[in-house]
């Protein structure tokens, strides 16, 4: 186990009706605020009234920043830190998925910024300061609603890249889960390919045991397993939900990370592509991975991957290596049960620019840490998810 710093700040209003309490979350922060949401699904099913009801009752006043897009745009992040500024507005809350929580993120730490934004995501910089922010979470994915991390694309330059900082952990996130209930299937089922990508990151590493992140990795995968099918099927299924949801918050906010190192090839890869085509993230994640986990199979990481098909899928047998091949289909084979794609054709994405997505996803000369691969690895791999 390597050494590590443990933090997780983020106070979890976890359950039904959690929402009666957003007033006093906020009210230590001021009582100017920025309420940002997406396309306005939350108004259809009923959360936008909540938290509009919450912040008239204790006598907050806000201005709203709606049409997150599902990939947050470097241009949301300008307008919002804008109008932070000009109305000298305290604090962002965030109502929606991943997508809107990274944004409100983005815009925390723009707003407290004389530069260009993007000198983050370009890394030119690091956040030190960003205005406080909070979460409804209304889609179980990124874990964003438990971590300090931010992912924004920059339409301009055709880039999608992600920061962290201490100072972007949401004060607050409020995790009902009757709040996913309207989610549709299709994007029930892509948020769950995010929680698994975030645990794979973790899981496959050489070098670096420690069993019980290990055990609580393989615990939160079943816990997908076992529930995504029933939260497709079963929309308002609350045990379903409710498990769903926090495996989303525990994928990623520290607890299976602590001791390990972050692989990352499928995420860079990922967000290359969706910068380039608008792929909704889990569903680009849904067609990597078994492409990844097939390529990278060799006698170094056979180990690891039969530990998976036995621990997670129950298979049996002595041969390593068959097992571990198993497990990688039983993966393949569980996506495409919950109807996601499997090859980049199926979402119309073909080899054209497959140079460009090399390009964009390599920050050094190789990608990867269970098994470091170059740029003549991540096109085979994308020739091979085609």
């Amino acid at each position: 186990m390597l050494n590590f710093t443990f933090y997780s700040p983020t106070r979890i209003l976890f359950g039904r009706n959690q929402i009666q309490n957003l007033g006093q979350q906020i009210k230590p922060y001021g009582s100017k605020i920025l309420l940002v949401y997406g396309k306005g699904s939350i108004k259809k099913n009923g959360i936008y009234t909540a938290v509009i009801d919450q912040l008239k009752e204790n006598g907050i006043d806000f201005l709203e920043l709606a049409g997150i897009d599902p990939n947050p745009r470097l241009t949301s992040v300008v307008q919002g830190a804008d109008l932070c500024r000009k109305h000298a507005l305290t604090f962002i809350l965030a109502v929606g998925g991943g997508s809107v929580i990274d944004c409100a993120k983005g815009i925390a730490a723009a707003a407290c910024y004389e530069g260009d934004p993007w000198d983050f995501w370009s890394y030119k910089t690091k956040i030190r300061q960003a205005l406080p922010v909070g979460a409804v979470l209304t889609l179980s994915a990124t874990g964003s609603e438990m971590n300090s991390n931010a992912v924004i694309t920059n339409e301009a330059t055709g880039q999608k890249h992600g920061v962290g900082a201490d100072a972007l952990y949401p004060k607050f996130s409020i995790l009902d889960p009757t709040y996913t209930f309207t989610v549709p299937p299709y994007q029930t089922a892509a948020g769950v390919a995010d929680i698994l990508t975030h645990v794979y990151e973790f899981y496959f590493s050489l070098g670096t045991e420690a069993y019980l992140q290990d055990s609580m990795a393989e615990g939160i995968m079943k816990t997908c397993i076992k529930y995504a099918p029933i939260a497709c099927a079963e929309p308002e299924n609350y045990e379903a939900r409710a498990n769903l949801m926090w495996a989303s918050s525990m994928a990623l906010n520290g607890t299976i990370g602590a001791g390990k190192r972050f692989d990352g090839f499928c995420h860079n890869v990922e967000h290359a592509i969706s910068a380039l085509y608008d792929l909704t993230h889990g569903v680009g994640l849904a067609i990597l991975a078994p492409h990844w986990m097939e390529y990278v199979l060799d006698e170094q990481t056979v180990h690891r991957f039969a530990l998976f098909a036995r621990n997670v899928w129950n298979v049996e047998g002595q041969d390593e290596m068959e097992a571990a091949r198993l497990g990688i289909q039983k993966t393949r084979a569980f996506y495409r049960s919950l109807g996601l794609p499997g090859q980049l054709s199926e979402v119309g994405i073909g080899p054209e620019r497959f140079d460009e997505i090399v390009n964009k996803s390599l920050f050094r000369e190789t990608l990867g840490n269970f098994k470091q691969l170059n740029r003549e690895d991540v096109s085979n791999i994308l020739l091979r998810a085609q």
